[in-house]
């Protein structure tokens, strides 16, 4: 055996296995365990849906590895890596995981480390002309303005669904049914998951990234909503129509999962007439976001939009407060929905994480979804019963604005989707099911215990 060969042999041993299901797994050897977490399938499903501010540290990350190679960080080991270093490869191919991992190619032992899996396509071009990366400060500020904009955006479409398709309009949803005020957007919100958050949002993001988090974390997440959702439920099961609240999960969950899975298979079909007609790489150089001064416009542009969609809400809400009308808990909504965002977006960061002291366990589990749609669940449940106890028109005008704005979009569905199709399609699809009835039942069980619990006792009406 050559020097070669006896150089590469030990990344070889213990390295590598390939699985024969639909998702093979990538296995580093011991020798890199802070590098590469042994789990990439758990890890990348639990990724899926968003990843939160880490998104920007990758895009740091990427402008240190074309000074530090990640051939050279890997040869290095975990002897002469930093522990910053490490968390870079980490957080290199956490971006834009579409659904999960792909099968390898047959010749993966041919070299000790496939380093184009672990990096972003931008990584993957070097050679070409690098994209300007802002100072930190200025794109965490950008990220924010994009996320308030568009999850405006999101809760002025999920009011206006809940009017199309309610009592008021096609009468398709009511209160008091299994088919709940939110479930168009739930479905809706779900289906143009899979368009922008799955397939076509490595797409976007090589326009605009903060595009891409603005139109995937701000606008869909805040169009769907888990935590209006789980509160319907909780108001059949207090007039004691248990059925109709399991039926109403049931239902919910199956029409949203396959949602997903129709938006995933139309996108994929439209991607592919797109690039049997032209080159879509070609078309989008120009588009890119990726100069100082394009930056610097479009902040400029998204933070105009968004002092205007805070001013419109401010000046209608006015007219509308004493009314105690829908729309102005639609305008006061509104106004506090970009801390909602914002919230949910850094819990995000928490996906992918896992439990113990070295992050090691439950990697599979989106725990900052999880936290998301839970807290934002109890949260609703308290102030329903609130509504229920003080039961005056300011009070329910504020509650419930808090409800639909700020809790409304802490909590989602499109990203809860997301991450359950991809479990669903990994080598362990049961984890899909635990995940998903997991989030129902914690939330409808504390949820009983704050809101249905004082009902029956107090005896509101």
């Amino acid at each position: 055996m050559d020097t070669g060969q006896s150089r590469i042999e030990p990344y070889r041993t213990k390295s590598f296995s390939r699985e024969s299901s639909l998702s093979s797994s990538l296995s580093l050897s011991r020798s890199l365990p802070h590098l590469i977490d042994n789990d990439v399938d758990g890890e990348s499903v639990s990724e899926a849906g968003d990843i939160g501010d880490r998104s920007l540290r990758r895009r740091h990350s990427a402008g240190r590895s074309s000074r530090l190679s990640a051939d050279d960080l890997i040869e290095q080991g975990t002897l002469d890596t930093s522990p910053q270093d490490q968390d870079v490869l980490h957080d290199l191919r956490a971006f834009n995981t579409a659904s999960v991992v792909k099968p390898l190619p047959e010749n993966i032992t041919a070299s000790p480390l496939p380093t184009k899996s672990l990096l972003s396509p931008e990584e993957n071009n070097l050679g070409q002309k690098e994209e300007y990366v802002l100072p930190k400060s200025l794109e965490y500020i950008s990220c924010l303005i994009h996320l308030a904009v568009f999850g405006i955006f999101g809760a002025i479409t999920r009011y206006l669904l809940q009017k199309l398709f309610g009592p008021t309009g096609a009468r398709v949803t009511s209160d008091g049914s299994i088919l709940y005020l939110d479930l168009p957007s739930n479905m809706v919100g779900s289906f143009l998951m899979g368009w922008f958050g799955v397939v076509f949002k490595a797409d976007i993001a090589r326009v605009s990234e903060f595009v891409a988090i603005g139109l995937s974390t701000g606008y869909l997440g805040s169009l769907t909503t888990f935590s209006g959702w789980n509160q319907k439920m909780l108001d059949l099961s207090a007039d004691g129509q248990w059925v109709f609240a399991v039926l109403g999960f049931l239902l919910g969950l199956f029409l949203t999962s396959y949602s997903i899975i129709l938006g995933v298979e139309t996108a994929k079909g439209f991607k592919w007439l797109l690039h049997r007609r032209a080159s879509s790489e070609e078309k989008n150089t120009c588009l890119k976001v990726n100069t100082f001064q394009s930056h610097i416009v479009s902040m400029t542009l998204m933070l105009v939009l968004l002092v205007a969609l805070l001013t419109a809400s401010s000046i209608l809400l006015v007219k509308e407060f004493d009314k105690g009308t829908s729309e102005a808990q639609l305008w006061l909504g509104c106004l506090v929905a970009a801390p909602g965002v914002w919230l949910r977006w850094f819990l995000a960061r928490l996906n992918g994480r896992g439990l113990g002291k070295d992050g090691q366990h439950l990697r599979w589990v989106p725990f900052g979804t999880l936290i998301a749609n839970v807290a934002a669940a109890c949260i609703m449940a308290a102030l329903a019963t609130l509504k229920k106890s003080v039961n005056t028109r300011t009070c329910n005008t504020v509650a419930s604005s808090i409800q639909f704005g700020l809790l409304g979009c802490l909590s989602t569905v499109s990203t809860l989707m997301a991450e359950f199709n991809a479990m669903r399609e990994s080598d362990y699809p049961w984890r899909a099911y635990v995940y998903a009835s997991f989030t129902i039942a914690v939330s409808f069980a504390i949820g009983t215990v704050i809101y249905s619990v004082p009902v029956w006792t107090v005896g509101f009406s």
